[in-house]
């Protein structure tokens, strides 16, 4: 009972003390409210008053370049948290002590800046506090006049009413001025101490606390290159350490720091490092519309930047009289996709040589770049090995009649050499086989941009009938280097490291790989170096001496080179050979000494890959007749296998020193090996001087040697309609050849199953259509063999 007593004294007493109060209750329930709504009420971020500057940094976090923001001003913003907290306390101790607890405004700084001011008439004092001084740079006031002062601070109690007191802290220390046109601690740490607001030293947060009350005197000049803080701003700063001491007593033992010249690095020395990357990295964040951080780091490395800028320097400056004036090149770590260098032009600054265009985002022809792309895409649908043996003949596919660069053909070759020598008939040959994709699908499915239709370009595609830019083309090379798997160039370190499309397999790439590895260096002759990193590379010329490349991988990195000019005028001396390729070298060389650790990443050996012996002859299996024999890497399931038909024996009657013809019993006979190659290798080996000896035949013994080669027609052209002006006989002629197996003597020619006349290998036979219309032309052997093919005949006036 006592208790229940006591609880309802209590009760009674709190009930008149609300009743005698409620009206103050009320009224501060009242400012509470308002105060919420005025947070509550949608207003534009303070970061969002004045544009803002961007900062591009390195991977290793090296500044490349900061840029001016719209109105030409430095301005970096930096979150409140990553500001040191040195250069926090600074500047409150220097600016606002009261700064935590009043509204916005401090009457008695007010006070006795009026009165210093107007009625002892001493040096002219504001009063502000960092609220006001926010407003003043934010809403530009002149803040001179008493009228002026009485708007500073409305706009300033306006700012406490919408922000809290770490925004507008925030706030001013990002637009505060520093001297010139910078503005901002963020921006003022990276332009004149070349680090971030939170790492600056005690020192150099002082100094920057009291910058902003006289930006004026805040540097002299010293030799040119380096700046030291006035004698007035040293005074100012070593005043406020004064008061800093006596709150911090540690910090008396930095003393001696404060002795010291304190160095600024002018903005004239600010760096402008690898510009075009940085060119590209602004104007994708322009197109994407992305401000949400002003700083930005990118893949690049500064060193590397610096080694590809100076062997294209030296390039230049050594190739001048071969009008060599401009060059470009890429470099990607595969591991990450990241680019680590990017040479747009050998001179940024040159303007006869369109410098500021980004030689990496042209698109120019890659020449025989892509050549290596069409051998991994006829491995994986079976068309050849490497060691297949292609014809380097004079061919036509269609109209189309491609010639190899110098003019001259080799015969057989391997379809390894013919990728490292850069043969373009047996490049053209494997394009024509594929089926799906075609290079020009495969490209598509890459992601090469702006391509036309795939009847536009044809097979001189292989040859560079297209363009490409250098990026796609590093995007192609890395995707070899990690096994067939393309994934996207990487110039952020923010991009994603995405999963890669698969657009060859793990054992087709690594057999082009192998063959890009047995390319010697231009300047070796006797092999390549044993423990040397290995370089897997290849040339390109694009038609007309336009365009030179030289593109491949070594270590972990691809590497694309280009020389030429942006305007796309010829030069003879724009030879990938002669002219990327040293470029590309010396790079390599370079890169190597810059990182003598450097090793090629660990790559497992493809699982459904095997070595099979062949016939080097034929590049197919060996029969029991092939004299040499070597080793090749082929898919099982996929790659093309057939026993070689190139060496076969001949039995020989001892007696008459001719062919014999079977049955061989009771006849003195010897077994001789002869090489059975096609006609138009035959007359290659002819042209070349190589001698052959040709099988001996004797037509008595009937169809002997008929398992050789079937012939196959060369004209008419396959998928041709022939347009003939009938009345001038001379021109209504087609001419029909055949290429045939060295046992053949004769060709006979049939259309519509009525026989027209006869050639030998390799000649032409030439008939006269009657009327238009569709034909079957049918070439038959004298070994029983056959080819056929279908022929279009239009009649023109």
């Amino acid at each position: 009972m006592p208790m229940l007593a006591t609880l309802q004294r209590i009760g009674q007493r709190l009930l008149r003390w609300l009743l005698r109060w409620q009206n103050w209750l009320a009224g501060a329930a009242l400012i509470m409210v308002v105060l919420v709504g005025f947070r509550c009420w949608p207003h534009k971020a303070l970061r969002e008053w004045l544009p803002s500057s961007t900062a591009v940094y390195d991977a290793r976090g090296r500044l490349l370049r900061l840029t001016l923001a719209s109105d030409d001003r430095y301005r970096l913003w930096v979150p409140l948290k990553d500001i040191s907290p040195a250069l926090l306390d600074g500047v409150l101790l220097h600016e606002d002590r009261w700064y935590r607890w009043h509204p916005g405004f401090n009457p008695y700084g007010l006070a006795r800046g009026a009165w210093v001011t107007y009625v002892s008439h001493g040096n002219r004092q504001g009063g502000s506090t960092v609220t006001m001084q926010l407003a003043r740079l934010l809403w530009r006031l002149n803040t001179r006049s008493p009228w002026g002062k009485l708007r500073q601070v409305a706009r300033a109690v306006q700012l406490e009413l919408f922000y809290s007191k770490d925004q507008i802290l925030e706030a001013y220390l990002n637009y505060a001025p520093y001297g010139r046109n910078v503005e901002g601690v963020g921006a003022a740490s990276v332009a004149y101490f070349d680090k971030s607001a939170s790492a600056l030293s005690l020192p150099e947060a002082l100094t920057l606390a009291v910058i902003p009350q006289d930006p004026s005197r805040r540097l002299q000049a010293n030799d040119g290159t380096t700046e030291v803080i006035g004698k007035q701003l040293a005074m100012s700063r070593n005043r406020l350490y004064a008061r800093w001491k006596a709150i911090h007593p540690q910090d008396a033992a930095l003393q001696s720091l404060f002795a010291l010249p304190l160095r600024l690095r002018p903005l004239s020395q600010l760096p402008f490092e690898a510009p075009h990357a940085v060119d590209q990295i602004l104007a994708a964040r322009r197109t994407d519309a992305i401000d949400a951080d002003s700083r930005v780091a990118s893949t690049l490395d500064m060193d590397l930047q610096h080694v590809l800028e100076r062997q294209v320097e030296h390039y230049i400056e050594r190739n001048d009289a071969r009008g060599i004036r401009n060059a470009a090149a890429i470099l990607v770590d595969t591991r990450d996709m990241g680019v680590k260098a990017l040479v747009g032009s050998a001179n940024y600054r040159g303007a006869d040589i369109q410098g500021q265009v980004n030689g990496t985002l042209a698109k120019r022809s890659p020449g025989s770049t892509l050549k290596p792309f069409i051998y991994g895409l006829g491995f994986d649908e079976g068309v050849l090995h490497p060691q297949t043996v292609l014809r380097d003949v004079p061919t036509a596919f269609g109209p189309y009649t491609p010639e190899n660069f110098d003019g001259h053909f080799l015969g057989p070759v391997t379809a390894t050499e013919a990728l490292v020598r850069s043969r373009n008939i047996p490049a053209v040959w494997v394009a024509s086989q594929l089926q799906q994709p075609s290079l020009y699908q495969f490209l598509r499915d890459a992601g090469v941009s702006r391509m036309a239709s795939e009847k536009h370009y044809g097979l001189a595609l292989v040859l560079g009938g297209g363009e490409v830019t250098m990026q796609e083309l590093a995007g192609l090379y890395a995707m070899l280097a990690n096994r067939g798997e393309l994934r996207p160039l990487r110039l952020l370190a923010t991009d994603p490291l995405v999963s890669g499309t698969r657009l060859l397999s793990d054992e087709s790439s690594f057999m082009v790989m192998d063959m890009l590895r047995q390319n010697p260096r231009p300047d070796e002759t006797t092999g390549a170096q044993p423990g040397r990193l290995p370089v897997y590379w290849k040339t390109g010329t694009s038609w007309g001496f336009r365009d030179a490349w030289t593109a491949g991988s070594f270590g972990p990195y691809v590497l694309i080179v280009w020389v030429g000019n942006f305007d796309g005028s010829s030069n003879q001396a724009f030879v990938g050979v002669e002219a990327a390729a040293p470029l590309f070298f010396q790079m390599v060389d370079a890169l190597k000494a810059a990182q003598p650790r450097m090793t090629e990443p660990l790559r497992h050996m493809p699982a459904n890959l095997r070595r099979v012996e062949i016939c080097l002859a034929s590049g197919d299996l060996p029969n029991q007749w092939c004299p040499q024999r070597g080793m090749t890497w082929f898919i099982p399931g996929k790659s093309p296998i057939r026993v070689s038909q190139v060496h076969r024996p001949v039995v020989i009657d001892d007696t008459t020193g001719q062919v014999a013809c079977p049955p061989y019993a009771g006849k003195h006979t010897h077994v001789e090996v002869y090489e059975f190659w096609p006609s138009e290798l035959q007359r290659v080996f002819v042209q070349a001087g190589i001698p052959r000896r040709m099988p001996p035949r004797n037509d008595t013994c009937g169809n002997l040697g008929a398992d050789g080669e079937a012939p196959a027609i060369t004209s008419p052209l396959r998928g041709s309609i022939y347009a003939l002006r009938l009345k001038r006989a001379e021109e209504g002629r087609i001419a029909f050849s055949a290429n045939g197996d060295a046992s053949v003597r004769e060709m006979y020619w049939f259309v519509n199953d009525a026989y027209v006349g006869r050639s030998a290998p390799g000649e032409s036979l030439f008939w006269q259509p009657g009327a238009a219309g569709n034909y079957e032309v049918r070439v038959v052997d004298d070994r029983g063999r056959s080819d056929t093919r279908p022929l279009g005949v239009s009649v023109v006036d």
